[in-house]
């Protein structure tokens, strides 16, 4: 029997807006792993197209945690919610679920182990932080449409010098997460 390894990676903890996102992958055999890479090192044209190839050659599932569960949990535990919730979509169990960083969500009957930099040496982890980024990032330019003057559509929510400037002028909106540095002050 083959073993299932499922790779788990987490996008938009530093971001100062929005949920934090996660995926879980399981690649399907035919895949051709070469093509993939740490979602960071890829252009955003390449990333979408390797999105759409991804999702058509494995079992993928996306995970999140709200703003709220953020402010409630603490970004850590948040994105530890999301990886959680990302694997247990998954349509397949997996053997193995090697996950991106130093910490592991807890889920009882799952076999976890972390890998720092996970997303630059194992394929399905690569897969998986290709397909948060894609989503997450779809997610915060459709809602950069309804707040234009943050910049999201191309700071995705981070601390940029647009971003920081809007928040001293116009405050913060219902997406941002008001515990992070500087929001707590503003």
């Amino acid at each position: 029997m083959k073993k299932i390894i499922a790779g788990v990676d987490e996008v938009g903890r530093g971001s100062l807006i929005g949920p934090v996102y996660a995926a879980a992958v399981i690649l399907k055999e035919k895949i051709n792993t070469k093509l993939l890479k740490d979602s960071k090192l890829i252009s955003k044209q390449d990333r979408e197209k390797l999105n759409i190839y991804i999702k058509k050659n494995s079992y993928w599932s996306i995970g999140k945690a709200s703003v709220e569960e953020i402010e409630k949990l603490n970004i850590l535990n948040a994105s530890l919610l999301a990886m959680k919730r990302a694997i247990k979509k998954l349509r397949k169990k997996p053997n193995l679920v090697i996950i991106d960083g130093n910490k592991i969500p807890k889920i009882k009957n799952y076999n976890l182990k972390s890998i720092v930099r996970a997303d630059q040496k194992i394929p399905s982890v690569s897969a998986a932080s290709i397909i948060a980024k894609v989503s997450r990032d779809r997610f915060i330019t459709k809602l950069s449409k309804k707040f234009k003057n943050y910049g999201w559509e191309t700071n995705y929510g981070y601390g940029t010098k647009k971003h920081l400037s809007a928040l001293k002028k116009l405050g913060s909106t219902n997406y941002h997460r008001k515990t992070f540095a500087p929001l707590h002050k503003i």
